[in-house]
């Protein structure tokens, strides 16, 4: 299982804690000196069954800096995917892929259902 995040985010130390405390193994990967490539995202949207948006870090500096608000709705899925394949700190994490599981964000109670 693959867990990507950012060391500073306080919701993906909540998801190492609740991983650890679960003993669910997994391989750690920080988002931004590794930032998820078009084709990962491309593949982990695809499986996730989500909304491209759902990946987007909407609550993030850069997300807001950038409009992406305004923005989104007026690219392609493409053009977005290639924008997050930029720069990691748009990405919405922790993103946690296992097999056909893909999860974005750390919500405990889809965590329980898809992990265990």
């Amino acid at each position: 299982m693959l867990f990507i995040g950012y060391p500073k985010c306080s919701t993906c130390h909540k998801a190492k804690k609740w991983l650890d405390e679960h003993n669910i193994e997994y391989t750690e990967r920080h988002i931004v000196e590794d930032n998820p490539t078009y084709d990962e995202l491309k593949k982990w949207y695809v499986t996730s069954g989500l909304p491209l948006k759902k990946f987007f870090n909407t609550s993030g500096l850069l997300y807001k800096e950038m409009n992406l608000k305004d923005k989104l709705s007026t690219m392609s899925e493409d053009a977005q995917l290639e924008l997050l394949s930029t720069n990691g700190m748009l990405v919405k994490r922790p993103l946690i892929v296992k097999g056909d599981a893909v999860l974005v964000g750390f919500k405990e109670a889809e965590w329980i259902e898809k992990l265990n």
